[in-house]
């Protein structure tokens, strides 16, 4: 779950949709200066997909020590490091599920949702906030993860795409584009109010490589430096559902309002 908060409660925007925002954004990439995905059909699978592991999650929301939905939010961006609030087993089951359900219909998007949970969990995790005693878990995911990209690696190989396409470099621009995009499309589902960039140098048709800085004009407004898309402007929408109350009793308290709200589509505007 993602949490914006509202001034009388919290919209809440679950995992699935908001990769289904970051699919939209990759949907639209390049322009005469980026270049767009290709093999474009498998890259496009796995960034709309690669939190479809989290739905049955997220269908049950639940709370923080603090009573607040617990959920990724503003003051998350750019670090990981809420493992004190989370079950360390059962998060990396939904991780690897999302992998594995992936992996059984399209192995280049499952390489693609490994390679972006594998760098979640080792760059950007903070090991500080994990307990100790569950330290070895995490690894013993990260080196199941190592393997299973082999796998999936050999698989792609042997699927009839162009040498091009699987190349090393290939695989990392488009590993680049998921972080890219899913970085995106939290910004947007937070609403984040401060200068930001989006993670990685990405491919120009020219050879080189450029960081996309992102500036917040307003809300859910954002100006993208360089421009990645072929208009100068473009509104993605969204769906939400709005809870009341900034705290909860209890998880039945936040699933019963949660269930009972309508979804709204919210809109996010970016701007060259």
């Amino acid at each position: 779950m993602l949490r914006l908060e509202s001034e009388t409660g919290w919209w809440l925007v679950t995992h699935p949709d908001h990769a289904r925002l970051a699919g939209a954004f990759a949907e639209a990439w390049g322009n005469d200066r980026f270049l767009p995905p290709e093999p474009c059909s498998n890259v496009l699978h796995g960034i709309r997909c690669h939190d479809d592991g989290w739905a049955p999650r997220d269908a049950a929301p639940q709370i923080t020590s603090q009573g607040k939905p617990s959920a990724f939010s503003t003051e998350l961006v750019g670090k990981y490091s809420a493992f004190e609030e989370i079950n360390l087993e059962d998060y990396l089951a939904v991780r690897d599920r999302a992998v594995r359900l992936m992996a059984g219909q399209d192995a280049y998007a499952a390489l693609l949702i490994s390679l972006h949970t594998y760098n979640l969990l080792s760059v950007h995790a903070d090991r500080s906030t994990i307990r100790p005693d569950q330290l070895p878990l995490l690894d013993q995911f990260l080196e199941a993860q190592k393997n299973l990209q082999g796998e999936l690696l050999t698989t792609i190989r042997a699927d009839g795409f162009s040498d091009q396409e699987i190349t090393d470099d290939r695989i990392r621009d488009h590993f680049r584009l998921l972080q890219a995009t899913d970085n995106l499309s939290l910004l947007s589902c937070v609403g984040y109010a401060n200068p930001a960039t989006l993670l990685h140098p990405l491919p120009l048709r020219d050879g080189t490589y450029t960081e996309v800085r992102v500036t917040p004009l307003g809300e859910r407004h954002f100006r993208l430096e360089p421009w990645p898309f072929p208009d100068r402007s473009r509104m993605f929408v969204f769906p939400a559902r709005a809870v009341d109350g900034k705290v909860f009793a209890d998880a039945a308290d936040l699933q019963a309002k949660f269930s009972a709200a309508p979804v709204t589509q919210l809109s996010v505007t970016v701007v060259a």
